[in-house]
């Protein structure tokens, strides 16, 4: 099953918020609407994101003001949708990271196709390429041989604790909740069921102590969830 496509749309207008989202919705999208620029930021900060949708007068912070904030423009397309359509609004947002302009009003199918647009082409420029071999102190996976070892011995693990282990590994420091991993690595939408992703950690955790009882190498961050241990 394909990765879910998240688009954060920033829109202060609920009547144009609700119009967005449900194209995006019609598009097999999932959408996640924010009201002012600050709660924008708040959800950026959170997530990966496929894509944003940005109004430039947004309470709080403006549009500009957030494409200066947040550092994930390499990782996802950022649309603006905005009435302030004069050319030197349209190149200033252009030149400071956002990848197109529609101006309001706008057309839905247009919308719609250059949502879709965009998003296929991120898909061929911005796949991320998984080292060969991954680390983290005693920690080693190599995708080539498909093994991981926890301190020099060798750990059988399922196709789903393969992934778990190699999305820790791909960021060390970062704190993946739920959401994240089972999304990540089931490539499905999360619907709050904690059991699947409760039980593979449980397995997980249980073989990487029995191959290395002197060492932790996951840790539970309560009510957040799971890193690699610093």
């Amino acid at each position: 099953m394909n990765i879910p496509i998240h688009i954060l749309v920033a829109e202060d207008d609920n009547d144009i918020s609700r119009l967005l989202c449900s194209i995006i919705k019609k598009s097999g999208y999932i959408p996640q609407p924010a009201y002012s620029g600050t709660e924008a930021l708040l959800y950026l900060e959170q997530r990966p994101w496929s894509m944003l949708l940005l109004d430039l007068m947004l309470p709080g912070m403006t549009g500009e003001e957030l494409l200066q904030q947040f550092d994930r423009r390499d990782d996802m397309p950022v649309i603006i949708i905005s009435a302030k359509g004069e050319p030197h609004t349209k190149v200033s947002a252009l030149r400071g990271g956002a990848d197109d302009f529609i101006t309001k009003p706008f057309d839905v199918a247009e919308v719609s196709a250059r949502i879709d647009s965009h998003l296929r082409l991120y898909a061929r420029i911005a796949q991320p390429a998984l080292p060969t071999v991954q680390r983290h102190k005693g920690l080693v996976l190599d995708r080539d041989a498909m093994s991981v070892t926890a301190d020099g011995a060798e750990i059988a693990l399922t196709a789903r604790e393969f992934e778990i282990v190699s999305l820790l590994l791909s960021a060390p420091k970062k704190v993946f909740t739920k959401s994240n991993l089972y999304e990540s690595v089931w490539r499905e939408p999360f619907c709050g069921d904690d059991n699947t992703v409760n039980v593979h950690m449980s397995n997980l955790r249980s073989k990487l102590a029995k191959a290395a009882p002197g060492s932790e190498f996951i840790e539970t961050i309560w009510g957040m969830g799971y890193r690699l241990k610093p």
